[in-house]
């Protein structure tokens, strides 16, 4: 069976397509232009009925929120492909623990960052200094936290590549088309571990794709 994905490509659709390559997942993805409100359809409401991308549909599953779809399919090919999610509960448990500091710490202020620049850009819009000043320095401060970790260990959960450090890609990429890679750069533990991550075959694939795209 074939593994549908519906989104844009870019940004949250990305971690999932990372995250089906590492697993070895036989997919194609399903173009949905969010900035011409075809994620406001009715056929894709249909399918999440917030109108928010991505969205997959495994046989006659469908799911959405990015990280629950990269959750679900680490886990059901957990013996395929890359093992993102640790060989023994208290990996594991690292791995939830980073995916959860992703999503709640590093994520909004990266995420504010686009919305001021690349978002406003786009749009012919002006940008909030103030906002995109106090997300800098609010995406320097988790930095710093990761730079300790990742003085002790190769990866966020450990020394295995996993959903914590895949999660990352698709905003971390962002910082270079701001103008922002300082904050990387100038943390050589988060350098390094940007370095690896980002070389990775599955993302360099990812990163320079145009949908559609069939795996």
């Amino acid at each position: 069976m074939v593994v549908k994905l519906y989104g844009p490509d870019f940004a949250s659709a990305k971690r999932v397509l990372v995250c089906l390559i590492e697993k070895e997942v036989i997919f194609e993805t399903v173009p949905i232009d969010i900035f011409k409100g075809q994620n406001k359809d009715p056929d894709f409401l249909n399918l999440q009925p917030f109108g928010v991308v991505p969205v997959i549909q495994d046989g006659d599953y469908t799911l959405f929120e990015s990280r629950a779809i990269i959750r679900y399919y680490a886990e059901k090919y957990k013996s395929q492909g890359t093992d993102l999610l640790g060989k023994s509960i208290e990996e594991r448990g690292a791995v939830e623990q980073w995916l959860e500091v992703e999503a709640q710490n590093y994520h909004p202020a990266i995420y504010s960052l686009v919305i001021e620049i690349l978002l406003a850009r786009k749009k012919g819009t002006p940008s909030d200094a103030k906002a995109i000043e106090e997300s800098e320095k609010k995406l320097g401060k988790v930095l710093d936290i990761y730079e300790e970790r990742l003085s002790k260990s190769k990866y966020l959960a450990g020394d295995f590549f996993s959903l914590a450090d895949l999660s990352h890609l698709p905003f971390t990429k962002y910082l270079a088309d701001m103008g922002k890679m300082y904050l990387i750069e100038e943390r050589k533990h988060v350098m390094a571990w940007w370095d690896d991550i980002s070389n990775r075959p599955s993302w360099k694939k990812v990163s320079g794709s145009r949908w559609p795209l069939v795996e």
